[in-house]
């Protein structure tokens, strides 16, 4: 069996003295240097009035200072909205049907509440990305030996979650328990990966949405894993990687939605070769539809490089940070579109106020937009900052052990949010099955993301961490 990292839609992989100093000693020395500082600010952090919600589009945060909750799993008290909570109320109201497309599922409450609506007759569909569609409880000792060290976490995270009795060893009735993949099989609710349209399932299914009744969407930037919404057994002071959740109700949303979904699902049937995934999907246009009395666009990827750039999602994110007359605020996990930098230096040039955070992974890679934004040639990082271009509001977060930036979103002007599973990559470009949503002009959903990029931004490293420049100048 074969994993990607939770996420992963950043494409090839590159390797420098830059990206290998920010991964390896220096960046543990940077991350150690802020962990007691992070580790008493969590534990003092204001909690904050929550703010007011649009009728038709809420706005959820697994960090959220305005709230507090108890993990279900690592019985850890903590700030944030539990995510996995709303996602289980939006299933538990399905009268009808639910169809969910995630990446990876992990979490067995999730799991058993879908397992509970299917036996009450509600026509549950769920479609997982292949490299996470088999469940962990079937690798052979073979398989376990051959794992990498990044696999072997990944395992022994599940194991943990999986041992009930914490005796070392996973009996079938844990399994059938705590596995969401079986707990999934054993309630017959069927299943797709994106090897069911007859591909080895190059690229990703990187969604991460759910339909309930054709008219409640719920759209994620995580993974409905315990490390993108809770947080880690390996790593007590984790709290999840940092993601957002948006629900909205429309029927003409839902449809969009729901036209992506049964393009994938084809017939139901893996070996008819019916689904369509990655590229092999029609092209579709952007679809824009009233939610409420806001203006919400979605546009799901790929897209054909044989299409102009401007029609695909990079190019929608272009066409509207072009229109930023202010400020832009971005929190990404990765960055390494080459197109927005040059818009979002434009638009600095102009006079926009341009403030960025990336995830510590990607944010020092030699393929980083961040680093361009910076002024940073990945090749002479002594010259950090000389450049005339470069922005000094652009650097990464201090988060807890364990803990990643997961967020994919944008916030133009505190009106318009950008936002869903699309990073801002080639790759989810035209590789991955991604959606791409944005929230026009609507001042109170984007206080919900301006309040959680402010506190990212807050406590952030701008720029080129002292340490890793000295080690290479």
């Amino acid at each position: 069996m074969k994993f990607r990292p939770s996420g992963g839609a950043f494409g090839t992989s590159h390797s420098s003295l830059l990206s290998s100093l920010a991964l390896g000693s220096v960046g543990v020395a940077i991350f150690c240097g802020y962990f007691f500082w992070f580790r008493s600010s969590a534990e003092t952090a204001e909690r904050l009035p929550p703010l007011p919600q649009d009728e038709s589009i809420q706005v959820y945060f697994n960090h959220d200072r305005s709230g507090n909750f108890t993990e279900l799993y690592r019985q850890k008290n903590r700030q944030g909205t539990d995510l996995g909570a709303k996602l289980i109320e939006s299933i538990e109201s399905a009268q009808s049907s639910i169809e969910i497309a995630v990446q990876e599922f992990q979490l067995p409450n999730i799991a058993q509440a879908l397992a509970a609506k299917s036996q009450a007759g509600i026509k549950v569909r769920v479609i997982l990305e292949h490299n996470y569609s088999r469940s962990l409880s079937e690798l052979t000792a073979a398989e376990i030996d051959a794992l990498t060290a990044r696999e072997q976490e990944h395992y022994q995270e599940y194991q943990k979650l999986v041992d009930i009795d914490h005796n070392g060893t996973l009996s079938q009735s844990e399994i059938n328990q705590r596995d969401a993949i079986t707990i999934l099989r054993n309630a017959r609710i069927p299943m797709l990966d994106d090897t069911a349209d007859g591909s080895s399932g190059s690229g990703l299914m990187h969604h991460k949405f759910m339909v309930v009744d054709g008219h409640r969407i719920i759209v994620t930037s995580a993974n409905w894993t315990m490390s993108d919404i809770y947080g880690d057994f390996s790593h007590p002071e984790s709290e999840g990687n940092q993601n957002n959740l948006v629900q909205m109700e429309s029927r003409e949303l839902g449809t969009a939605f729901l036209n992506e979904f049964n393009l994938m699902w084809g017939d139901g049937t893996p070996a008819s070769q019916t689904s369509q995934f990655k590229t092999r999907k029609p092209p579709r246009p952007p679809v824009e539809v009233l939610v409420g009395k806001t203006r919400v666009l979605v546009q799901f990827s790929p897209t054909s490089k044989q299409q102009v750039w401007e029609d695909s999602s990079n190019g929608s994110i272009s066409k509207l940070l072009n229109t930023s007359q202010q400020q832009v605020d971005f929190a990404l996990f990765v960055f390494s579109e080459p197109g927005l930098s040059n818009i979002l230096q434009t638009q600095s040039q102009r006079g926009v106020k341009v403030r960025g955070i990336i995830d510590r992974q990607f944010a020092y890679r030699d393929y980083s937009s961040g680093l361009s934004l910076m002024g940073v040639d990945a090749n002479n990082l002594c010259q950090a900052g000389t450049n005339s271009l470069s922005l000094a509001t652009i650097g990464v977060p201090t988060l807890p052990p364990g803990d990643l930036l997961h967020h994919k979103f944008a916030i133009i002007d505190r009106q318009t949010v950008v936002t869903g599973s699309h990073n801002w990559s080639s790759a989810a470009n035209y590789h991955n099955d991604e959606t791409l949503l944005v929230i026009q002009n609507n001042p109170t959903v984007a206080a919900h993301f301006d309040r959680e990029f402010n506190r990212l931004y807050e406590h952030g490293i701008m720029g080129i961490p002292a340490q890793l420049k000295s080690k290479h100048c």
